[in-house]
């Protein structure tokens, strides 16, 4: 989907079936639901085998602490994330809503270039320094993640090879935004599943071969996000027209550093929550040992797997509202809302029914401990609610981002985490390990109610904004829904 289709200014281009403006505008919910949603899907799916594969090949070793410590640098992957979405996320849309301006005036095509070289180059020269000071400050962040006695050996190569890879790593992220922001979605597929495919066949020859353990599955991670970069980076200059990698557009310009952090600062507050609620669940989840840190690492990988497409949902859906909002269609923003509810209420009891009745099959391809398996079962059910409770909440995010309530939305992104560190802290101290356990879906069932009070607090400001809706404002509501 390119956003020079969504924003462009013919009067027809809505009429045209088939096209990207069609789906937005008149085509029939469920068929605009899938040609939203189902990219979206796949490319966090994508994203969830990672880390099942990994766990997979770590746990074929039969070593919890080897386990434990692929769920302990966690974070790290979360702080790669955090850096690649202020870059990436940030520059992305701020290359969209140039592309979509240059449809009426061209001249601003000339920016591009200076946006994505500033996006490339800034992510690469901010991961070298967070990498370097990692691996400078290695022993101390080891023992900052929660690493015991057990796991502290293990722990400590997987972060170093990690921390190696971490300008790769960010470079990953941001160039597969640049693609994407461009409308490339078949691109970007191609490049994530091959990466998936490479990273399976490393991990093969690394661990099972070479018998490098946790060394071999941060390697073969990092290895693998080469190769994305490489693509990534070769389409972009072989078939982007505005695009440049170049060092030489490079730019400090506050035309361009404004919008990309103005965006990008808000991944990462909100990535940092996860990366503080991670390390506080390692830390007090260690306390009991490798086997139930180990445990919980597995579940929370087979957990993404439907948790990821229902994040597709909900984030595929933000511009299909955002543009009947600003319309005024108020039959079709319901429409959709319905439909997107049923679709994450639907697949998330599916998919949590055919994980629980098959989970003793699923935990015994990763782990053999038998406490390790009944553990385990009790932590991904405690997963799974949480998984539908925080598809509910993710939509209703959604819509709040889309109708322009940016309390509303700004709360739900931080709710989580405000919750979730003094419930799973009293959780543990008042009901020790199940506390643990239960406190993330103790916070994503608090989330999705505080989402309900917020949309019947909202309720009237939205409605009053529907019947102010215009086709000027679906424009720049749609751009908001991107940026």
């Amino acid at each position: 989907m390119t956003t020079t289709d969504l924003t462009a200014p013919a009067p027809s281009s809505a009429d045209a079936v088939g096209t990207n403006r069609w789906y937005l505008a008149s085509a029939p919910i469920v068929r605009a639901l899938v040609h939203l949603c189902v990219p979206m899907a796949a490319a966090m799916i994508v994203g969830a085998v990672y880390n099942v594969i990994n766990a997979g090949f770590i746990g074929s070793l039969h070593d919890n602490a080897l386990l434990a410590a692929v769920t302990l640098g966690t974070p790290i992957l979360g702080l790669v994330m955090a850096v690649g979405g202020v870059f990436g996320v940030g520059g992305g849309s701020l290359v969209s809503r140039l592309l979509g301006a240059a449809e009426k005036d061209p001249a601003q095509a000339a920016q591009v270039r200076h946006v994505s070289s500033f996006a490339v180059w800034g992510v690469v020269i901010t991961g070298v320094v967070l990498g370097v000071l990692g691996l400078i400050f290695l022993g101390p962040l080891v023992s900052l993640l929660g690493a015991d006695a057990a796991a502290t050996s293990a722990t400590t190569t997987y972060v170093a090879v990690m921390l190696a890879f971490v300008p790769v790593l960010t470079a990953a992220f941001c160039l597969e935004q640049l693609v994407r922001a461009e409308g490339a979605s078949r691109q970007v597929m191609v490049g994530l599943v091959a990466s998936t495919v490479a990273n399976l066949l490393l991990d093969v020859l690394f661990i099972l071969v070479l018998h490098w353990g946790v060394a071999g599955v941060a390697l073969a991670t990092g290895l693998a996000n080469l190769g994305v970069v490489v693509y990534f980076a070769a389409w972009l200059t072989r078939h982007s027209e505005h695009m440049s990698l170049a060092p030489r557009w490079f730019t400090l310009s506050p035309a361009v550093l404004k919008p990309v952090f103005g965006v990008g600062v808000g991944e990462l507050l909100q990535a940092s929550f996860l990366i503080v609620t991670s390390l506080v669940l390692n830390n007090l989840a260690a306390a009991y040992g490798d086997g139930p840190l180990a445990a919980m690492g597995v579940a929370v990988r087979i957990a993404q797997v439907p948790e990821f497409l229902l994040m597709g949902v909900t984030l595929g859906i933000l511009p299909l509202l955002a543009y009947a909002y600003g319309k005024g269609d108020r039959s079709r923003l319901v429409a959709a809302l319905r439909v997107s509810a049923i679709t994450v209420g639907g697949l998330g009891v599916l998919f949590s029914a055919v994980v629980i009745v098959f989970r003793d099959q699923v935990f015994s391809a990763f782990v053999s401990d038998p406490g390790v398996l009944t553990i385990g079962a009790t932590i991904l059910t405690a997963q799974l609610v949480a998984m539908i409770a925080n598809g509910f909440a993710g939509l209703m995010t959604s819509l709040f981002q889309a109708t322009g309530r940016a309390t509303p939305a700004i709360v739900m992104s931080v709710s989580q985490g405000v919750l979730f560190i003094p419930i799973v802290i009293l959780g543990n101290l008042w009901f020790g390990l199940a506390g643990i356990i239960w406190a993330l879906t103790v916070s994503e069932v608090l989330v999705c109610l505080i989402g309900a009070g917020l949309l019947v607090a909202s309720r009237r400001r939205i409605e009053d904004g529907l019947a102010d809706g215009s086709p000027e404002r679906a424009e720049a509501m749609l751009e908001q829904a991107e940026a």
